[in-house]
């Protein structure tokens, strides 16, 4: 029961993660991530909607991740340009599948499934993203950084807590 409901609870985040980021790309533009790279705003949530994404999936099934994927990219329509909105559906909707294919199958080694997802998942999204929205893979180094961000952190939490769990 305490798994379903961490599960909703984290649909939930999804859902409002996504929203934010593209509310963050149309107020906010390009900002720095680091290293001198800039990316859309929407960079440092989206690493933390791609972890939840795959919490959703692990808690609640496939099933219920893509109606908050679509909740999510409905809602967006409301607070970004038809064009950023558009390229968010798309991107997070083909990195799902990829997203799909390998933490399905590393899944059992959580820690890995995270990270090898998120670094893929972030990796499609960014290309399909930055090509749909700006015409343009001028900020995907800057876009995968800022990503990287919270999937490394993510991660490494989830082995961290795995590990004093079997300890």
């Amino acid at each position: 029961m305490r798994t379903r409901t961490l599960g909703v609870a984290a649909a939930l985040a999804y859902v409002l993660t996504v929203v934010a980021a593209n509310a963050a790309v149309e107020h906010y533009g390009i900002v720095p991530v680091g290293f001198g790279l800039s990316a859309p705003a929407g960079v440092y949530l989206i690493g933390l909607a791609l972890v939840l994404r795959d919490y959703v999936q692990w808690s609640l099934g496939r099933a219920l991740m893509l109606g908050a994927l679509a909740v999510g990219a409905l809602l967006s329509y409301l607070v970004a340009a038809p064009a950023i909105a558009t390229a968010s559906a798309a991107a997070f909707a083909f990195s799902e599948l990829t997203d799909f294919a390998l933490f399905s199958w590393i899944a059992p080694r959580w820690a890995w499934a995270v990270f090898v997802g998120g670094i893929m998942g972030a990796l499609v999204d960014s290309v399909l993203f930055l090509a749909i929205a700006f015409g343009s893979l001028e900020f995907l180094p800057g876009q995968l950084l800022g990503k990287a961000y919270g999937v490394i952190a993510a991660a490494l939490l989830i082995a961290a807590r795995r590990r004093v769990a079997t300890s």
